[in-house]
């Protein structure tokens, strides 16, 4: 279970920046634990840990090991939480160079998630030539970025296999009763997985959303969602040991106090998508009704040489929270040079991990001096039951900050504006007025 030290933006925070919060911590756990409060129609992530679908996870696993031994790639399509959470988790656990590692598993490729041409271009260069298999996630199927990629796909598909032999390589998660991707899916008969009506898309990785791509890469899913139960029956309890109440009330306290940007770092550069997908969580969720802490992330060290001054000397509106893993997989002893051309040898004999828990805790006492609080959340390792407890921490703590900050974390009315003017743009029929009307602005 992650841990949650507060000590590093204690300076910043008052004396009372926990209990004066308890009435409303007690109130956000409530609407969570007794499903209600707004948004509570998209609350089925609070407890899907204990009550998902067993016979469409063994579909799942069924589905995972067919891919597996039929197809050398898996390319995924699907924008927002329909892909962040799958990249995120693969990304942690198998390598951000999972593609280039020798394994037994396919590559898996993400597509849909934008409208670069080159990149699309690239993709279908990696896979045409080789036996691929996609999984498109869509509730809808009419979101521009995944729709016009799985018709691309699709096609690839039926000119490499014919249409029979392609309908048994794509696997559709799309709603359980409604929308052009189930009703294509119905009738080609493609195999089925459901986005859950009662999750919302950045709550959904551990749903099929996420879980078919990454059992495809090889990641222990049975203790994925184990790390989840464990997180969900500890954070199940109130008081001011939950460690999702003391990183909501903290996040709080310092954003009441003018910290308006929260930096998630993190010392491991595989945690790069899992701070995009922890981005998309606290961004869509909390930005509303002109209000949010805007989240950001950063790569330490590497991005210590590039945003470090700015982080440093800034304008004071920031505080960072650093995810740390307390085991790291292997070791790294730094080697002895003779001639000591780069004056490190005071560093001989030491292993690389003592080098970097130095650089942690000298960042930290920094840009604590800099006027940057830190938080820390602490998890016991890199590996898939504690991912999957950090996931659940940063949901439940999302939806306890949410409802601390007076609004619903479970909607995401802004994001369908850029649709609007996109589809009118596009000249999408029934959008003619509005088209009319953005080109005289153009």
């Amino acid at each position: 279970m992650p841990k949650v030290d507060v000590s590093n933006a204690l300076p910043f925070l008052p004396a009372s920046w926990l209990a004066s919060r308890e009435s409303a911590l007690n109130e956000a756990h409530a609407r969570l634990q007794e499903n209600r409060g707004p948004g509570s129609d998209f609350h089925g992530w609070v407890r899907l840990p204990e009550n998902y679908d067993r016979e469409e996870y063994a579909r799942i696993k069924t589905a995972a090991r067919r891919i597996q031994s039929d197809s050398e790639a898996l390319v995924v399509i699907g924008i927002g939480g329909s892909y962040l959470g799958a990249r995120a988790v693969i990304e942690l656990l198998q390598s951000p160079n999972y593609n280039l590692k020798k394994k037994d598993t396919p590559d898996i490729f993400f597509a849909g998630n934008g409208l670069s041409t080159d990149a699309l271009l690239e993709t279908i260069e990696l896979v045409k030539d080789r036996d691929f298999s996609v999984n498109v996630i869509s509730k809808s199927g009419t979101t521009t970025e995944p729709a016009v990629a799985f018709r691309i796909f699709k096609n690839l598909l039926e000119e490499k296999y014919g249409k029979e032999g392609a309908k048994s390589r794509i696997y559709a998660t799309t709603d359980a009763h409604k929308g052009a991707l189930k009703g294509l899916a119905d009738t080609e008969g493609y195999e089925e997985f459901v986005v859950p009506d009662n999750v919302g898309g950045r709550y959904s990785v551990l749903t099929a959303v996420g879980l078919l791509p990454i059992a495809v890469a090889g990641v222990d899913i049975d203790a994925l969602m184990a790390g989840a139960h464990d997180a969900m029956s500890e954070l199940a309890q109130p008081g001011a040991q939950n460690a999702a109440w003391q990183y909501a009330a903290a996040r709080n306290g310092l954003y009441e106090d003018g910290k308006k940007i929260e930096l998630l770092a993190c010392y491991e550069p595989s945690f790069r998508f899992f701070a995009e997908w922890w981005k998309q969580l606290y961004g869509e969720s909390e930005g509303k009704e002109n209000r949010g802490i805007f989240p950001a992330s950063v790569e330490f060290t590497a991005d210590l040489h590039s945003m470090g001054q700015y982080i440093q000397e800034g304008e004071r509106h920031l505080f960072e929270t650093v995810v740390r893993f307390a085991a790291c997989g292997g070791e790294i002893t730094i080697p002895d040079d003779p001639q000591n051309v780069d004056g490190l040898n005071f560093l001989t004999g030491k292993p690389l991990s003592f080098v970097a828990e130095q650089a942690f805790r000298g960042v930290t006492l920094a840009h604590m001096d800099g006027g940057v609080p830190n938080l820390t959340v602490t998890v016991d390792s890199r590996d898939a039951r504690s991912v999957g407890a950090l996931i659940y921490f940063f949901e439940y703590a999302c939806g306890v900050s949410g409802y601390l900050l007076e609004v619903n974390p479970f909607d995401q009315p802004g994001v369908e504006a850029y649709k609007k003017n996109m589809f009118a743009l596009l000249g999408k029929p029934g959008f003619e007025e509005r088209k009319a009307e953005l080109e005289k602005r153009l």
